[in-house]
C-alpha cells in the first residue's frame, strides 16, 4: 500500500486535502488513482488509513478511515551530532540514521571539516537533507521526521553545559572509555553522540565537549571512517538501549 507525507494543516476533519509537490508526486509519480487505497502520516506520530475520494490537477482528496494514534514513545531518543565529511556522504548519513531512529541529526563544522560552505550551500544542504530524511521516514514507516536543525560550529554547540541526559563525543584519544561501559546504567532519556570529521576531532574540540559534560568514547579497536561511526554506534545504542 502507498504511503506518504502530509502537513498535519492538511488534516481536515475526516478527510486529508494535499496540494503542491505531494499531491504532483501522488498524481504524476505514484500514479495513483481514485478508490486506492493509501497511509498517510503527518510527521508528529499520527498516521491515517484512508481511500483517494478525488485526484485533480490541483489536490487529492483523502477520506479517512481509520487513524492511527501516536505510539508510545521510545524510552529513549538519540541526537547524532554529525561532523560533515566530504562529498555527498552526508546524504547517505541521513538517510541511514533516519532509518535506525535518531531523533536529531545535528550538522556540525568542525576544525577539520574538509568542505568549506557559505551559508547559502549550508541552507540548500540542510534543506535536501530534510527531503531526504522524510523520503527515509516514507519508506521505514516512521511516524514521526528527524529534526535537523541549521549547520552549526561545533565548539559552539558545545559551549554550553550539554542538555542531554548523557553526552558521548566519538575520539581517538588513550582516554576514551570503552561505549558499552559509557552507557551503562542508560536506559532512559535523551542520548547524544557526536562523531567527528575525516581526522577527528581535535584536541581542544574533544576538551572543550568534555568541559560540558560529554564523555569520550572509543568505538573499538579498529578507525571507523565518520561516515560508518555514527551510524556504528547509532546501532548499538538501539541494541543496547531496547528492552
Amino acid at each position: 500500500m502507498s504511503r506518504f507525507y502530509v502537513p498535519r494543516e492538511a488534516v481536515e476533519g475526516d478527510r486529508i486535502v494535499i496540494t503542491g509537490d505531494e499531491a504532483h508526486h501522488i498524481r504524476d509519480v505514484m500514479r495513483l488513482k481514485a478508490h486506492c487505497d493509501v497511509v498517510a502520516f503527518d510527521g508528529t506520530g499520527n498516521e491515517y488509513a484512508g481511500v483517494i475520494r478525488s485526484i485533480d490537477p490541483r489536490s487529492v482528496v483523502i477520506d479517512i478511515i481509520r487513524r492511527q494514534m501516536p505510539q508510545e514513545k521510545e524510552a529513549f531518543a538519540i541526537t547524532l551530532i554529525q561532523a560533515i565529511p566530504k562529498k555527498d556522504k552526508m546524504d547517505y548519513i541521513v538517510e541511514k540514521a533516519t532509518e535506525l531512529g535518531a531523533s536529531r541529526i545535528i550538522p556540525v563544522m568542525t576544525e577539520r571539516t574538509i568542505v568549506e560552505w557559505d551559508r547559502k550551500k549550508k541552507d540548500a544542504s540542510v534543506e535536501r537533507w530534510k527531503r531526504i530524511s522524510l523520503a527515509a521516514s516514507k519508506q521505514c514507516g516512521r511516524l514521526d521526521i528527524p529534526e535537523i536543525p541549521p549547520v552549526a560550529d561545533f565548539k559552539a554547540l558545545v559551549r554550553n553545559k550539554s542538555e542531554y541526559g548523557l553526552s558521548l563525543i566519538a575520539a581517538l584519544t588513550d582516554q576514551a572509555a570503552g561505549l558499552r561501559r559509557s552507557i551503562a546504567g542508560f536506559k532512559k532519556g535523551s542520548v547524544a553522540i557526536a562523531i567527528g570529521p575525516e581526522g577527528d576531532f581535535t584536541p581542544k574540540e574533544v576538551e572543550a565537549a568534555r568541559s560540558a559534560g560529554y564523555k569520550p568514547v572509543s568505538l573499538g579497536r579498529r578507525v571507523l571512517k565518520s561516515d560508518t561511526a555514527g551510524l556504528a554506534v547509532l546501532s548499538i545504542l538501539n541494541y543496547e538501549l531496547s528492552e
